[in-house]
């Protein structure tokens, strides 16, 4: 029916047909979490190109693997951290490059979904560090330009019991320490009653740059009954909309002109060993050198 639908002339339920298919130059893996690093290898070794949505897996090791193969295969491989191709995030990224703020001391990411997902879907995507936060994860080594050295977590279920049930946490305060000496803090919620709330702050030397959340019109009314203003866009496919379709653009441009790619399997394992080392955290309640979680895991 989807076929029909978009005219698509071609699709087959085996990714394999896809994957061996000799007329296909790449794939694009929105596969659920447990399949990625397998799609990522078979894909590789049959000469395609590869975008993959995150993460890409959520073991160090089978995330490694995969990359060392990607590598040897002589493809590309990005990964689908839509937000660093936000407009308004590009600006806040070119910025901070220009240094219009100087030297970074504190970055403040505000992240929070209107609706928690499903407990079930909990189970089974790694949680929220590694199914959400990682998207902030990533936000905050882009902005900043410096990788996470270590990182703190206080986290409670606040949200739904279930999900506390199925192990997680839909709450959360998180604090940043990077390798250049700046600090972030994330603060995360699983629902937030007024839609998707999205805002970043960076903070340096010589200023600040805020992007506050996107709305369907951004006017605000000032009457005697008081100040009246859109919510937020409802969820990350309207907010993001323009991201998607940019990210998936460099993706075809870095095939067709042999372009490099800006956020790539190392930024996948970047963010992953950020994910895990927040998970540890909340269990140790204790802060967490991201480079304890290479040492457990190899």
């Amino acid at each position: 029916k989807l076929a029909q639908k978009f005219r698509i002339a071609n699709f087959s339920q085996n990714y394999q047909d896809v994957i061996n298919n000799p007329e296909i130059d790449a794939v694009v893996i929105c596969s659920p979490t447990n399949t990625h690093a397998q799609y990522i290898v078979e894909s590789a070794r049959a000469g395609k190109h590869i975008f993959c949505e995150k993460p890409i897996d959520l073991d160090i090791p089978t995330i490694q693997n995969a990359l060392k193969i990607v590598e040897e295969c002589n493809v590309k491989l990005m990964v689908g951290f839509n937000r660093r191709f936000d407009s308004n995030f590009r600006k806040i990224k070119q910025m901070v490059l220009e240094g219009k703020i100087g030297e970074p001391h504190i970055l403040k990411i505000t992240s929070r979904d209107p609706a928690p997902p499903p407990a079930e879907y909990v189970a089974v995507s790694g949680g929220m560090f590694l199914d959400m936060t990682i998207h902030d994860f990533d936000m905050a080594r882009f902005i900043v330009g410096s990788e996470v050295e270590e990182i703190f977590v206080a986290a409670g279920v606040m949200v739904d019991p279930k999900i506390g049930e199925a192990g997680d946490v839909d709450t959360a305060l998180i604090t940043l320490r990077f390798e250049n000496g700046a600090m972030g803090v994330i603060d995360n919620s699983r629902k937030a009653v007024y839609g998707y709330d999205q805002r970043v702050e960076i903070f340096g030397s010589k200023g600040m740059i805020k992007v506050d959340n996107n709305a369907p019109d951004n006017h605000s009314y000032y009457g005697n009954d008081g100040v009246h203003a859109s919510l937020p866009l409802n969820f990350f496919m309207d907010r993001y909309i323009e991201a998607y379709a940019n990210e998936i653009k460099e993706f075809c441009s870095a095939i067709l002109n042999d372009d490099p790619i800006s956020v790539g399997g190392m930024d996948g394992l970047r963010a992953v060993m950020i994910g895990l080392a927040a998970k540890k955290s909340v269990q140790e309640n204790r802060p967490i050198k991201i480079s304890e979680i290479l040492e457990v895991h190899n």
